[in-house]
């Protein structure tokens, strides 16, 4: 890196300002065998319904330094599994999540309100049916442990929020009186990169 009149360039002392910065952030991988969204739905204001999706994938991105982060889940929406699969086929299908159309969910936010070092919320957008919109979720837990076998730093956090699916243009069952509630539930364990 060349120096002018024994200074770094201002594009230079830029350049290195940016890298020190994101030095400090830790970049992890979701493991999607342990990483199962879920979520519960009224049915007719008699029981509560829950279900979970069993493919997903995604990042996250720590910076403990200034506490600060920020997460992406996706979801493979076929993956759905209520344990009932004739319900499992119509939520895949046109009358709901039209899954040939719009495959997969996103969840994107960032880390926020940090307590003694682990953040208790996520500031971020839900992505459903091709539809965006704002969705803060508490954190109810957030660890960091060493992983016993495989000698990485290993996150897993437990997360959850509340939204009205018929935002989405999920209103299947709406004119039954269904409540439209659903509680989304983010179970997840993330894996240092090397």
């Amino acid at each position: 890196m060349k120096f002018v009149n024994g200074l770094l360039p201002f594009a230079g002392l830029a350049c290195l300002l940016a890298a020190a910065a994101s030095a400090a952030e830790v970049h992890y991988t979701i493991d999607p065998e342990h990483t199962y969204p879920s979520f519960e739905a009224s049915h007719m204001g008699i029981s509560i319904w829950r279900g979970k999706f069993d493919k997903t994938s995604g990042t996250a991105v720590v910076d403990p330094a200034v506490q600060r982060g920020r997460v992406n889940i996706v979801v493979d929406l076929k993956s759905v599994d209520f344990g009932h699969a004739k319900l499992n086929q119509f939520m895949v299908g046109p009358e709901f999540f039209d899954t040939a159309k719009s495959r997969y969910g996103t969840y994107q936010g960032n880390l926020a309100a940090f307590v003694d070092g682990a953040p208790t919320r996520i500031e971020g957008t839900l992505t459903l049916h091709g539809v965006t919109k704002p969705l803060a979720l508490k954190i109810n837990s957030f660890k960091c442990i060493p992983h016993p076998m495989l000698k990485r730093e290993l996150c897993g956090a437990d997360a959850f929020g509340t939204f009205n699916r018929d935002d989405f243009g999920l209103d299947a069952g709406k004119s039954y009186g269904f409540s439209m509630e659903v509680t989304l539930r983010i179970q997840a364990e993330a894996l240092k990169d090397t």
